[in-house]
C-alpha cells in the first residue's frame, strides 16, 4: 500500500539500502519488469546515461507510441508522461515526481482556451506539445519545436489558426511562413530569461563561436542566433559540423550533457539567464521541474510502480487525436 506521505509529496523518498548502485538496480528492475526509461535532454546527465532512450519531445512521443514495454518511466515533466499514456493507454506510465510541472503548460488552462475558441469561431487550434491533456483535447493538431513549421505548412494558407501557448515559437513560425496565426501569450520561464546582452557578451569573449538558440527564446535572441531550432536540431547541427569548435547555447543547460558526449572535442558555452532589476532573478539556466527527476526517485518509482499517471477517458479520447495527427505528418 502506498504510504500516506507519498501521496502528499507526489513521489517516494524512501532511501535506498546503503551501498546501492542505483544505476545497476534501475537497469535490473527494467529487465525484470519489462520497463523502459525515457528521458528528456533537460534531465540530469546521470539520468540520461541510465535511460533506454533520450530525446526531445517529438522523439519521446514517437518512442512512447512504438515501445512494447509494459511499463514506461517518463523522466521529464508531467505533460510528457500524459502524452505517453495517451499514446500507450494499456501501459503503466510512471512519472518519478508528480510535481514536475511546466510553466509553459501552466500558462494555458483548458477553460481559458475553450472560452477563446468560442470567441473566435471558424479557427482551428494548433497547440504546442507543452500542454496538458485537457488542452490537447481542445486542439486540432499538436506540434513540437522540431516540426512546427512542417505541421503549419500542411494547413491551407488561408486557414484561420490559433497557436498556443508559446508566443515566441508561434511568432517565429508566423515570420517564416508569412501567416498571421493568433498567438496565445504563454512562455517558458527558462527560455524567457535569455537576453541579447548576455549573448553579445559571450560572443565578444568567444568571437568564433556559433550561436544556437531554441525557438522558445524571444525574437531578439533568435535574431542574433546562427542556428535556430529544437534541441534535436541543435544536436544534429553540432554533430554535422565538426569544423566548428565553439558554440554559445541558449537553451536549458541539460542539453550540454548530450552535446559534450557526442562532440567531445567541442566547447559549449551556456548562455546565463537575464537577471531582473536589483539583481533578483533565477541564478541558473536550468528548469527546476526537469531537475525534480532524480536517480533515487526513479529507483523507488520502479520498485513500487508508482506514481502512476492516468488521463480521464473522455479527455484521453479527444486528446490523442491531435497527437496522432502530428505523428502522421512528421
Amino acid at each position: 500500500m502506498v504510504k500516506e506521505e507519498w501521496l502528499k509529496q507526489g513521489f517516494i523518498n524512501e532511501p535506498a539500502p546503503e551501498g546501492t548502485d542505483l544505476k545497476a538496480e534501475i537497469r535490473s528492475m527494467c529487465k525484470e519488469k519489462n520497463a523502459v526509461i525515457l528521458a528528456h535532454y533537460y534531465t540530469q546527465g546521470e539520468i540520461q546515461d541510465t535511460a533506454d532512450f533520450v530525446g526531445d519531445s517529438l522523439a519521446l512521443a514517437r518512442k512512447a507510441a512504438e515501445t512494447d514495454a509494459k511499463i514506461i518511466v517518463m523522466c521529464g515533466v508531467h505533460f510528457m508522461a500524459e502524452t505517453c499514456k495517451l499514446l500507450s493507454p494499456d501501459k503503466l506510465v510512471i512519472c518519478p515526481d508528480l510535481n514536475a510541472g511546466c510553466s509553459l503548460a501552466d500558462s494555458c488552462k483548458a477553460e481559458d482556451l475553450k472560452k477563446y475558441k468560442e470567441e473566435h469561431p471558424g479557427y482551428k487550434v494548433v497547440s504546442y506539445v507543452n500542454t496538458t491533456a485537457a488542452v490537447k483535447a481542445l486542439t486540432d493538431c499538436v506540434v513540437t519545436s522540431g516540426n512546427a513549421k512542417k505541421v503549419i505548412d500542411s494547413f491551407p494558407q488561408d486557414e484561420k489558426l490559433i497557436f498556443g501557448p508559446d508566443y515566441n515559437l508561434g511568432n517565429y513560425i508566423n515570420s517564416v511562413t508569412g501567416r498571421h496565426m493568433l498567438l496565445w501569450n504563454g512562455g517558458c520561464h527558462v527560455h524567457e530569461k535569455f537576453s541579447v546582452e548576455a549573448i553579445v557578451k559571450l560572443k565578444k569573449e568567444h568571437p568564433e563561436a556559433v550561436v544556437m538558440a531554441h525557438l522558445e527564446c524571444k525574437a531578439p535572441v533568435l535574431a542574433v542566433a546562427d542556428v535556430k531550432g529544437s534541441t534535436a536540431a541543435m544536436l544534429s547541427y553540432a554533430q554535422a559540423h565538426p569544423e566548428v569548435k565553439e558554440y554559445i547555447v541558449a537553451t536549458e543547460a541539460g542539453i550540454l550533457h548530450e552535446l559534450e558526449r557526442t562532440c567531445p572535442s567541442v566547447t559549449f558555452y551556456p548562455v546565463p539567464p537575464e537577471v531582473s532589476e536589483g539583481g533578483v532573478g533565477c541564478s541558473c539556466n536550468e528548469c527546476e521541474y526537469m531537475k525534480m527527476n532524480t536517480m533515487l526517485k526513479i529507483y523507488n518509482a520502479l520498485k513500487y510502480e508508482w506514481p502512476v499517471v492516468d488521463v480521464e477517458p473522455d479527455i484521453a479520447r479527444e486528446a490523442v487525436k491531435p497527437i496522432e495527427k502530428m505523428l502522421s505528418l512528421s
